[in-house]
């Protein structure tokens, strides 16, 4: 009598058999419409993302937050590590990866507490000026040769930061200029990661990031704890979830999606910023922040364009949305 298969294998094989007319549905799709669904399921997973920060950063203070975050974002990649670790650390551009790594936190301290302190739908706004801020740092410090209209498309996203962070006669909004920090730090990180690219491994400029990171987070986190209540425990869990599953199909869409085609859709994390704004925490934006988001978002799309036309890695690349670099 010929032996059973265990009742788990058995029933893969049988979810195999269902799921393979939906796969093969999804595989005879273009790959543009492929990735432009990826990339707006990816900006649903960091919008959620931030509004779960924008609510646990009530109480609980942004360094133990993202100490929290990298230990989740640990845990998803060590399979991944544990085969190679440690010679994934070997690299003859450490102080390289240590300025990557201090900018990233700044990126994420200074973007996630603009979150927590400003609207969702201006943090997220601001946010978007990385793109042209990667433009100015690509000239200053990879030497790149930039014309006329590629500055000018510079020049007026400035413009949009200024109308959304609206300095007057009481000074700057503090956490509108953090976003523009972060957004500032964002860029600068995906300029060392063009740099790195060339010479570094992805899976070891992935492990500095994830050790590192947590490594110096910890202090600041152990000196501001407090003990979070159920509730934010699963919020905090929630953030590095999404911010993996987000990176992931992110990754995803750039994959199989050509560039020039999908990279607008990410601005579709203005909306889900808008909306959930209004939803969870009665944010309505501004007519500010829709007129400087307006200026950011056509001076960044002309960007993208322009530089898939001289044949340039984009500014919204697979590795460099939001605040997860």
């Amino acid at each position: 009598m010929p032996e059973r298969l265990p009742y788990a294998t058995r029933l893969l094989g049988h979810l195999k058999r269902w799921g393979q007319p939906a796969k093969n549905w999804w595989l005879s799709k273009p790959g543009n419409v492929r990735g432009a669904l990826w990339i707006l399921v990816a900006a649903l997973f960091f919008s959620i993302g931030v509004v779960f920060i924008k609510e646990v950063g009530q109480r609980i203070h942004i360094t133990q937050i993202l100490l929290v975050r990298q230990g989740v974002m640990f845990l998803t990649v060590l399979p991944l590590l544990v085969g190679s670790f440690p010679g994934v650390l070997k690299t003859d551009y450490f102080s390289i990866h240590m300025a990557r790594i201090f900018l990233a936190l700044v990126a994420m301290l200074t973007g996630f507490s603009a979150v927590i302190h400003i609207p969702l739908a201006q943090a997220t706004a601001i946010s978007f000026a990385k793109t042209f801020f990667i433009t100015l740092f690509a000239i200053m410090f990879l030497k790149e040769t930039v014309g006329i209209r590629r500055w000018s498309a510079a020049l007026i996203g400035f413009v949009g930061i200024l109308v959304m962070v609206r300095p007057d006669a009481d000074g700057l909004n503090i956490w509108a200029l953090a976003a523009v920090v972060g957004a500032a730090a964002a860029g600068m990180v995906m300029i060392i990661l063009r740099y790195l690219s060339r010479f570094e491994r992805t899976v070891t400029i992935m492990t500095y990031q994830v050790i590192f990171i947590g490594m110096l987070m910890l202090p600041a986190a152990i000196y501001f704890w407090k003990a979070p209540t159920q509730e934010e425990w699963l919020l905090m869990l929630g953030i590095g979830i999404t911010s993996f599953f987000g990176q992931w199909c992110n990754i995803r869409a750039f994959r199989v999606g050509e560039a020039t085609a999908i990279a607008s859709l990410d601005y579709t994390r203005l909306i889900y910023a808008t909306l959930f704004g209004a939803i969870f925490f009665s944010e309505w934006p501004t007519f500010e922040t829709f007129l400087g988001a307006f200026i950011i978002i056509g001076a960044s799309l002309y960007t993208v364009v322009r530089e898939a036309q001289l044949g340039k890695q984009l500014a919204r690349s697979a590795e460099g949305r939001g605040y997860h670099n």
